[in-house]
């Protein structure tokens, strides 16, 4: 194998998402037998583990190291310690998830899929984001939101898919009543969704398999034969805030970062189009550290939905020494540390700050796999007080530590509390195309 600059050798990663669908990452590791094999598989873990999140891929192929690609292979395999990803990407694209090697200089060039999607503001619109600790809805008429309501709700508890389909038509028609009529209907919903069809979703983990094939996969068709076939475009809620940030912008190229019950994220890319990536970076490891906290569903060390979300401000309290209620959820213990931080408490100012110190770091690293001129900060923990300090703080990192990245990013945050908490939603009413308008 030859050699890279730096006396590594090259480790070239292929994800294929399907036949048109192909992304390919080039760096560099240790040869093999120098003494370096469990550095290199540790470091190439990672990075197909971030990868894998960013991007999605049903199939990877490896040109490096034999011991790494094997080493590989084991991990993300049944029994694995990666065999929580291996089996979603599996579900995600509908076949076995596998690694396979390559010989050198044989893995085909990229072949990225991204077109333009939503920023479609005529008619009477209803949007609709679905999350893990609450659903928001609004009625959108013409760009402008007439309407907005917010509801707490605990959709992975429950296990009959009939339930979901309830509460969403129940959001859908108390907006639509306030609209002379619906035209079209735009859905933000946390999970992976392909051709408005819902693969995996935090939102039904309570559903069982069987019913979750018959019932939910579909759920948005059901939902939209009811509302007697008006368009209706469902899209991951990464997407939408990344979308609802380029809306707003007039540009592209932006990483949009919802913090709320999880990390939500997306991306447009510069030309002002969406990928089908995945972009799931609540499962894409942040923090490498042997004692970084663990995602409690799929068990991994230092992933971003320990650092970007309710779940994140509530372990910050507790380590600050502020006393939230036992047993709260993550949205109450959120809401205890919001007024304490309105009341002055400078312990809850430093769960803030930590966040936006952990959103400095994170954002030097996601611009080393993203082009990114801007980040939209949306979300329930950027609520109130606590949002511009997080951003401040994720300014000030960046500036100290990583001055070429500060010089290329701007970090937004909507002014208005409506914005930033209902902002997907309204953005989300934008997707679809009414027929006979553009």
């Amino acid at each position: 194998m030859r050699s890279s600059p730096g006396g590594g050798v090259p480790l070239v990663l292929g994800l294929e998402r399907g036949p048109e669908s192909f992304s390919v990452h080039r760096t560099a590791v240790f040869a093999a037998g120098g003494g370096r094999d469990d550095a290199n598989l540790a470091f190439a873990e990672r990075l197909v583990k971030f990868l894998l999140w960013q991007k999605g891929a049903g199939r990877i192929t490896v040109e490096g190291p034999a011991p790494l690609v094997e080493g590989l292979r084991k991990i993300f395999a049944p029994g694995g310690a990666r065999a929580f990803d291996a089996a979603f990407m599996g579900r995600v694209y509908e076949r076995v998830f596998a690694i396979e090697g390559m010989a050198a200089d044989t893995t085909p060039p990229a072949r990225e899929s991204a077109s333009p999607k939503g920023g479609h503001l005529d008619g009477n619109r209803i949007g609709l984001d679905l999350g893990a600790s609450d659903r928001k809805v609004a009625a959108v008429i013409r760009g402008e939101p007439v309407f907005t309501e917010e509801v707490v709700w605990s959709p992975r508890d429950q296990q009959d898919p009939g339930w979901h389909l309830a509460q969403i038509q129940s959001a859908l028609k108390i907006a639509g009543a306030r609209m002379p009529r619906v035209d079209a209907i735009g859905v933000s919903t946390a999970g992976v969704v392909i051709n408005n069809r819902i693969l995996v979703a935090s939102l039904f983990r309570g559903v069982p398999e069987a019913r979750f094939q018959a019932d939910v996969k579909g759920i948005f068709q059901a939902v939209q034969k009811e509302w007697n076939g008006i368009p209706l475009e469902v899209a991951n809620d990464g997407d939408v805030t990344a979308l609802a940030g380029s809306m707003s912008l007039k540009d592209g190229a932006v990483l949009g970062i919802a913090m709320g019950s999880s990390q939500a994220a997306g991306y447009v890319t510069p030309a002002r189009c969406l990928t089908d990536w995945l972009s799931e970076l609540a499962f894409a490891p942040v923090d490498w550290r042997r004692n970084a906290p663990a995602d409690e569903w799929s068990g991994d060390l230092g992933v971003g939905v320990q650092y970007f979300s309710q779940v994140a401000a509530g372990r910050l309290a507790t380590a600050a020494g502020l006393p939230l209620t036992a047993g709260a959820s993550p949205a109450e213990r959120l809401k205890e540390i919001q007024a304490a931080h309105e009341s002055g408490d400078e312990r809850a100012a430093r769960v803030f700050d930590s966040i936006g110190c952990f959103l400095g770091y994170a954002l030097a690293y996601y611009a080393e796999f993203y082009e990114i001129r801007h980040v939209l900060a949306l979300g329930r923990v950027t609520s109130g007080r606590g949002g511009p300090l997080i951003v401040d703080r994720a300014l000030a990192v960046l500036r100290d530590e990583f001055p070429e990245v500060a010089a290329r990013i701007r970090i937004h945050m909507p002014e208005g509390e409506i914005e930033r908490r209902h902002g997907q939603a309204v953005a989300a009413a934008s997707l679809p195309v009414i027929a006979g308008t553009s």
